[in-house]
């Protein structure tokens, strides 16, 4: 089960850029990196659903209401990220938004919601739409609900 604790202790991700921005993001406590070429960037945390160890990554995020929306687009790929893998497994995650930092609930949208979300999301990045032709899976959104000390 990730919590936000986690986050410093986690492993970064495969990829050299990402684990590069994850780093400076939490280096400057949130202040760098939040915002990223116009883009709002979070940090998550899950669990390894094989190794059961903390893992990390940036994903750009858009809000509806209280909660932090991400897209699990693997950059087009046919398959899943593996962080959506580890929600699927354990749906608990630590997440770092600028210097906010919180256990949330993770869960994949409905399809009605999906119907909702993506034209958001495809707003704030455009190439979303550019990943979702290049694959024959439905990319997946995730909520992403924050929660109270009294929930965990």
């Amino acid at each position: 089960m990730a919590v936000a604790e986690d986050i410093d202790r986690a492993t970064d991700s495969q990829q050299d850029w990402v684990a590069e921005q994850t780093r400076a993001y939490l280096a400057s406590g949130g202040t760098e990196g939040h915002v990223n070429n116009g883009v709002h960037v979070l940090v998550l945390a899950t669990t390894g659903r094989a190794t059961g160890k903390p893992r990390r990554t940036c994903l750009i995020y858009g809000m509806s209401g209280d909660d932090f929306v991400v897209v699990a687009s693997n950059g087009g790929a046919d398959e899943d990220p593996a962080w959506l893998k580890n929600l699927l497994a354990d749906p608990s995650a630590g997440v770092q938004a600028g210097t906010r930092r919180f256990t949330a609930r993770a869960r994949v949208a409905s399809s009605d919601e999906r119907a909702t979300l993506w034209p958001e999301m495809a707003r704030i990045f455009p190439l979303y739409d550019e990943y979702a032709q290049k694959t024959g899976r439905t990319i997946p959104i995730v909520v992403l609900t924050p929660q109270a000390e009294s929930e965990l």
